[in-house]
């Protein structure tokens, strides 16, 4: 839903940055910013700030930043009408009544109910698996090794011996069989009319990032087919786009996420200390689940079954997760066949040891195409090389391609010349290559150098506004919004230079103008960029130094797009380079 500017400066501005992040960072107050200890990666030493003057946050170490709403929004996966409601209701803020269509309201009725009705199921089957009927159900929980924290936690259930139980329990409670059926948890045919979708299982909620039961996995009691079955999609409930423990896996502080197979691989090492662990629901990994993943994390352990079928589901997912920007290793688990059995016969520094050498997934790939050549026959051997050649030659950056060919030329005695020469025929042949996601930071790296430098300029020049607004005076005087190459930047500049001719200058409610995350992080990175200095004075030459570098830019900028005829635009260039002159001598005081 859109609210306007004035609603959501009101819900800003009503909710103070250093209360509201207090409730879930330990904050200690430092000059006149806060610090603590990021939540957003694991870090010893305290890199997250907190400004009560401008109403933000940022960390040093891994750049995550914004204001109170981006805060919400990061922290608890929320959306950003989801933050506002929840920072309004705070602060006993009224939002706007939401007009809705007839189907909208259907819809969004039809939602909150099936999510009623599968809290509803997900506290039966909690309560059956410690009744007597569910004795059976629960001991195969424990002799898995799993306690009654860890069933507690996961929410873990037993549905019981009759194919009618819940149905009778949930019609008890009042709800109709039209809503039971959208809720995925019934299944109807002529003969038995409706009835339970799942019976004698172990039950296995599935909840979505906000820690709401969304559906559910079961695992048969017995020899009864399938072994798991879960829940079919419904208006709440996509498998492609949820996976399973990632309500917990967020919030791990880790750099990495640990992707499995089955809930039990997550539940086991969640209980040994791997709360990073996450998994799809009953499905191979999606481009959804890579999409997804990538908003929490920037890379991913697979730690999928050591047979042949977690071979697969590794080189299915590889380029998925390469594709949405993720770096991808393949963790081995030999002789073992999951996480489960490896951490029962080895313990959890062993596993913990395995994590840290995990494969780098090219070099994985690379070692299963080995697998289809005799290597001790030298026709054999070629061809090998020939197919690891052309898979060299999908990387875009010849950086990437010289740092594999050392790869492989160390791993399988191969010259690097050798095997360089090969790479090289196969991109003069035109050989096809795969499009490789461009990350932010190679893009960064793409640039030229004095292009890179003079972004640094900007982001300083918009920093230096909001901590010293004194200096609007003389740096409006020489730069206009419009000088600020990036759009982004562009945009904020103006947006900086509007509040100060109205009066006050607000960074926080300039982040809130953006309802991405990712945008109001790039913002919150525009005001938080920093110059090392000795003393007051040597600032002061810094900020002389950094007007006159964007304003030289914005001259060469305009010198090589200006028509020779244009003799007004000639006129003022030559004016423009007097008043660039005029720069070196002028008195900064801050």
């Amino acid at each position: 839903m859109y609210y306007s500017d004035d609603v959501i400066e009101e819900v800003r501005s009503r909710n103070d940055i250093v209360d509201v992040i207090s409730g879930y960072v330990k904050l200690q107050r430092k000059g006149s910013s806060y610090f603590g200890l990021c939540p957003f990666h694991s870090e010893k030493s305290p890199s997250f700030s907190v400004s009560p003057g401008k109403q933000m946050y940022y960390c040093f170490g891994c750049g995550a930043g914004g204001n109170v709403l981006t805060f919400i929004m990061e922290y608890e996966n929320f959306t950003f009408p989801e933050a506002l409601k929840l920072l309004a209701d705070r602060a006993g803020v009224a939002l706007p009544e939401q007009e809705y269509s007839a189907e909208a309201r259907r819809q969004r009725d039809l939602k909150e109910s099936v999510r009623e009705i599968n809290k509803m199921a997900a506290q039966y089957f909690y309560f059956q698996l410690r009744s007597p009927q569910g004795e059976r159900a629960l001991r195969y929980l424990t002799d898995r090794g799993l306690s009654d924290e860890t069933i507690k936690r996961f929410g873990l259930g037993y549905a019981g011996q009759y194919s009618d139980a819940l149905y009778r329990y949930l019609k008890g409670k009042g709800i109709s069989d039209q809503l039971l059926k959208e809720s995925g948890l019934m299944q109807v045919n002529e003969k038995q009319g409706m009835y339970d979708k799942f019976w004698n299982r172990v039950m296995f909620p599935i909840m979505d990032a906000n820690n709401k039961v969304i559906g559910f996995g079961g695992r048969v009691m017995g020899d009864g087919k399938p072994k798991y079955l879960n829940s079919p999609e419904t208006v709440i409930f996509d498998k492609s786009r949820n996976l399973y423990g990632l309500n917990y896996a967020r919030t791990a502080k880790k750099r990495f996420m640990l992707v499995c197979e089955g809930y039990m691989d997550v539940i086991s090492m969640h209980q040994a200390g791997f709360t990073n662990a996450v998994a799809s629901l009953g499905t191979a990994l999606t481009s959804q689940h890579a999409t997804l993943l990538k908003r929490y994390t920037d890379e991913v352990i697979l730690t999928y079954d050591s047979d042949e079928a977690g071979i697969r589901a590794a080189l299915r997912a590889i380029p998925l997760l390469k594709e949405a920007g993720i770096s991808t290793k393949v963790l081995h688990m030999e002789p073992y066949k999951d996480p489960d059995e490896f951490i029962k016969a080895l313990g959890t520094e062993a596993f913990q040891e395995r994590i840290d050498h995990a494969e780098n997934s090219f070099l994985f790939e690379v070692s299963v195409i080995q697998k289809s050549y005799d290597m001790k026959d030298p026709d054999g051997k070629t061809r090998f090389f020939q197919a690891v050649a052309a898979k060299i030659a999908e990387f875009e950056m010849e950086i990437e391609r010289e740092n594999y060919i050392e790869a492989i030329a160390g791993r399988y005695q191969i010259s690097f010349e050798g095997l360089r020469k090969m790479v090289a025929n196969v991109l003069m042949q035109g050989v096809a290559r795969r499009k490789a996601p461009i990350s932010v930071a190679q893009q960064r790296q793409a640039r030229p150098e004095k292009e890179d430098g003079i972004l640094t300029s900007q982001r300083l020049i918009l920093t230096w506004l909001t901590d010293y607004p004194q200096l609007f005076a003389t740096v409006s005087s020489y730069i206009r919004p419009e000088d600020f190459s990036d759009e982004l930047y562009c945009e904020v500049a103006s947006m900086l230079y509007a509040q100060r001719k109205e009066g006050a200058v607000n960074p926080a409610q300039i982040i809130s103008h953006f309802t991405d995350p990712e945008q109001q992080r790039a913002v919150s990175q525009l005001f938080h960029t920093e110059v090392k200095v000795e003393n007051p004075r040597e600032m002061e030459k810094a900020v002389r130094e950094t007007i006159f570098k964007v304003v030289e830019h914005t001259i060469a900028q305009k010198s090589r797009s200006l028509d020779p005829a244009d003799i007004k635009g000639l006129q003022e260039l030559v004016d423009a380079k007097r008043r660039l002159q005029e720069i070196r001598k002028l008195h900064i005081s801050l």
